[in-house]
């Protein structure tokens, strides 16, 4: 075998490599993608139940109705004019609350509600921390 045969097989070869760490890559990753869906998309599409998804829209006003235990919660996230059920058990975060924005990370039950596992409330890009609310100074130097 030539020097140049030798090349080329060893190119080969390396591609060969590259190309079965992306495919191995991506099989063990694909279970593990959360898409993201509204609730009108559940509503046009459907979403098997199990399936893990990221469910995403506004805190319906007056939908968030507390357990007795004091940590589970169920509220309605909605998208204009299609709602979605939630059920979660643990501490929501501080911005959580109703009539803004929250994404919910989960599965669909087979009573067609969503029992999500993790709870994001989104906020607007002119937050600012309760600690520096107050603090005109430190709040003109951060956005410098």
């Amino acid at each position: 075998m030539t020097a140049k045969n030798q090349r080329l097989v060893l190119i080969l070869l390396g591609l060969a490599a590259v190309v079965a760490a992306v495919l191995l890559a991506m099989s063990a990753l694909k279970d593990q993608a959360a898409y993201f869906y509204s609730p009108a998309d559940v509503a046009r599409d459907g979403v098997p139940v199990g399936k893990a998804i990221r469910l995403g829209g506004m805190v319906a006003d007056k939908s968030i109705k507390r357990a007795a235990d004091g940590v589970s919660i169920t509220f309605t996230v909605l998208d204009g004019a299609y709602r979605t059920d939630v059920r979660y058990t643990g501490i929501t975060p501080d911005l959580f609350k109703e009539n803004s924005g929250v994404v919910a990370e989960g599965k669909f039950a087979p009573d067609s509600v969503f029992d999500a596992t993790t709870i994001l409330a989104k906020h607007d890009e002119r937050y600012m921390p309760p600690q520096l609310e107050g603090d005109k100074h430190k709040t003109e130097t951060l956005e410098k």
